[in-house]
């Protein structure tokens, strides 16, 4: 393969919303970035089928100098391995169909499809950077296109739900600049390098603070990183953000919200929390993991309750994801003391972002088609939907059994892998975080029954009997749905495909 393949992955979203800036014509404009969405989505299934796994590793690397001083060393280091490599895959899957799903787009259609993609190309690098710079900037580079088009398409209250969300995650990106900056402060680190790449003569973060004392304590370093993942996890109590920007958010900003954007915040958990202290002198991850693992038991239970109380399908959805992006630190906790610690649970956990990825993506995506008919998601004026809209009712029922942990489905086999692995460690947190499950159950199934069976309220504003109206998705609104739906089922059935490369990255990262 030829050089900079990665690169072309990560800036093609970006390059398309530059050429978008030369056409007029709104189905010229549609019909290139969904070839572009395409294009990119190909371009990720190949690495995920040319990755080495006997060779395992960083592969795919794009490197060349980019700052340079006698005190540090910063450099343009792209490059992906087991661990990484399912979320660029997940990033291109769900930008496909949050492109595709935006066709009936009508609102300034061009600069929409513009922030689009340049929110792919965001993500994309985050999960792809390997220079802790280049990870701070593209994690921090989504905060604009976000802003945008929640404030510009979103409904309700839009603006509101876009300030909140930028001061939110630009609270927990300061965290994390302080912590860069305490790490640039000290005399053992040279290099900004989060990995270690020896074909390369670089040195990594991990190896260069093994060991050493830092200017700055290990645990302030450790909690302002774990500080800035938390907002955008997010986990209790710095969730507040996540309800109102996924209620205001168009449809196609939601699924790629809840599917990757999370995600970012768990890949850094792994990447650098994980990464770095594991060998850091006065304190170490494993020093932190009762407490990790107490603040994951929280946000699932709590979620979960929360949840409950909900009438609004976005809002239920939104907060059923704290509940189950809570699974991902319990999972994350089982590190326990380093000596004693459960690589199944840290599996789990990182298939979980996955599997929350496709499993959330599709809820918000049928949604969105339920609100384009209905003009409503308040459940209690809905109902007897399988009657009007058979086949958008399938794919709301996949999604929510498979959130609910129903086996043969995605969510099931990285919800057990998780209690399983965690249960070795601890197992108290483990017995009472199961009853996440018995709570989302009930969400769940009193979701189903109230949206799609029993009886009718919807009534158009002149109080006329609105039900007799609707009409069930066309083959282009079931498309994304189908797509999603895939990986639903192929996970449940065989998780090793992605179970195994999970396993790989994260043996490379536990010393």
């Amino acid at each position: 393969m030829f050089d900079y393949f990665l690169t072309l992955i990560v800036f093609l979203p970006a390059f398309t919303a530059v050429i978008l800036l030369f056409f007029k014509s709104r189905n010229k404009i549609i019909n290139i970035s969904i070839f572009s969405s395409v294009i990119t989505f190909i371009m990720s299934v190949y690495l995920f089928i040319t990755y080495d796994k006997n060779l395992g590793g960083i592969q795919f690397v794009d490197h060349f100098e980019w700052i340079s001083s006698i005190n540090i060393k910063s450099s343009y280091i792209l490059g992906i391995d087991g661990l990484s490599l399912p979320l660029v895959l997940l990033t291109g899957l769900l930008s496909m169909v949050a492109v595709i799903s935006s066709f009936r787009i009508t609102k300034r259609v061009k600069e929409y499809f513009i922030w689009l993609l340049l929110l792919e190309t965001s993500v994309l690098g985050v999960f792809t950077s390997l220079d802790l710079l280049l990870f701070f900037i593209f994690f921090e580079f989504e905060l604009i296109p976000m802003y945008m088009l929640i404030g510009i398409w979103g409904s309700g209250r839009k603006e509101y739900s876009a300030i909140k969300f930028v001061i939110f995650t630009l609270a927990g990106g300061a965290f994390m600049l302080l912590a860069i900056l305490a790490l640039f402060a000290s005399d053992s680190i040279s290099s900004l390098s989060m990995v270690s790449i020896p074909d390369l003569n670089i040195i990594g973060i991990p190896d260069l603070i093994s060991g050493k004392n830092l200017i700055v304590p290990a645990s302030i370093i450790f909690f302002f990183f774990f500080i800035a993942f938390a907002v955008k996890l997010p986990l209790w109590p710095l969730h507040n953000w996540l309800p109102d920007a996924h209620t205001d958010a168009p449809t196609a900003v939601s699924v790629m919200l809840a599917g990757v954007l999370l995600k970012m915040a768990g890949y850094g958990l792994f990447r650098i929390n994980l990464g770095f202290f594991q060998q850091t002198k006065g304190f170490t991850i494993f020093d932190a993991s009762h407490l990790l693992a107490i603040l994951g038991t929280i946000s699932i239970i709590y979620g979960a309750i929360v949840t409950l109380r909900q009438t609004d399908l976005k809002r239920l959805i939104a907060y059923s994801s704290i509940s189950h992006m809570g699974y991902v630190l319990l999972g994350f906790s089982a590190i326990g003391n380093g000596i004693n610690f459960s690589n199944a649970a840290l599996n789990g956990s990182a298939l979980q972002m996955f599997t929350h990825g496709t499993i959330t993506g599709l809820s918000f995506l049928t949604v969105g088609l339920i609100y384009d008919r209905t003009h409503t998601r308040d459940i209690n004026k809905l109902g007897s939907l399988t009657n009007k809209m058979p086949i958008i009712a399938v794919f709301f029922m996949i999604s929510g059994l498979a959130s609910l942990g129903l086996p043969g489905l995605s969510g099931f086999v990285s919800e057990i892998i998780i209690f399983i692995g965690t249960f070795k460690i601890f197992p108290i947190y483990t017995i009472i975080s199961a009853f996440g499950v018995v709570l989302a159950a009930g969400y769940i199934l009193w979701m189903i029954q109230r949206s799609l069976f029993g009886k009718n309220k919807l009534l158009n504003k002149d109080q006329t009997y609105k039900y007799e109206e609707l009409s069930d998705g066309t083959l282009l609104d079931l498309l994304p749905a189908f797509i999603l739906t895939i990986p639903i089922f192929l996970i449940g059935i065989w998780p090793r495909l992605f179970l195994s490369l999970f396993d790989l990255g994260i043996k490379e990262i536990i010393k």
